[in-house]
């Protein structure tokens, strides 16, 4: 029994606990559950380090191709961390890993695509330069096609040989 008294409020609930809690209790609480959460983290990271050695012990070689490999490819080799843009990663995995690759940025690769399409319908060049046969941009040839027409084959009774305008020679002579 203690023999502490408490005074009793004027509407009968009796008053607090009067005595303190040691801090002595508290701290010593504290200190051991950070030594178990330092100790529980280095037990933790040991385990996952024996299970990623373990899993490295029992991966399968990357390809039978691949003439360097690399033991992480979750991280890009020093030489290869110069650009920000991206394109060392691009010269890192067409160096290191064999075709056919997975695509990196298709939005990128459809971009190019894009690009270099609209760079052959728009422009002039050459398709085969000993034939002579050339390339030219869309717009033009339909402008060449509404100036000379289509071409048409010879009907039964006319000349085969046809102008710009579309009539035949033997009725320019006449």
């Amino acid at each position: 029994m203690s023999n502490d008294t408490h005074s009793v409020k004027t509407d009968g609930h009796t008053d607090f606990e009067r005595r303190d809690i040691g801090i002595a209790g508290v701290v010593y609480f504290m200190v051991g559950l950070a030594v178990a959460a330092i100790l529980i983290h280095f037990i933790i990271a040991g385990l996952y380090k024996y299970l990623e050695n373990r899993s490295e012990a029992q991966q399968k070689a990357v390809s039978p191709l691949l003439t360097n490999p690399v033991r992480d490819t979750r991280t890009l080799p020093p030489q290869f961390k110069t650009d920000s843009e991206g394109s060392d990663y691009e010269k890192y995995l067409q160096k290191s890993f064999p075709t056919p690759q997975l695509e990196i940025d298709e939005r990128t690769q459809l971009n190019k695509v894009r690009l270099y399409e609209e760079n052959t319908l728009s422009t002039y060049d050459y398709v085969d330069k000993d034939a002579g046969s050339v390339r030219i941009p869309i717009e033009r040839a339909m402008d060449l096609l509404v100036q000379r027409g289509l071409p048409t084959r010879a009907q039964a009774g006319e000349s085969p040989v046809a102008t710009a305008k579309g009539t035949t020679k033997e009725a320019e002579k006449k």
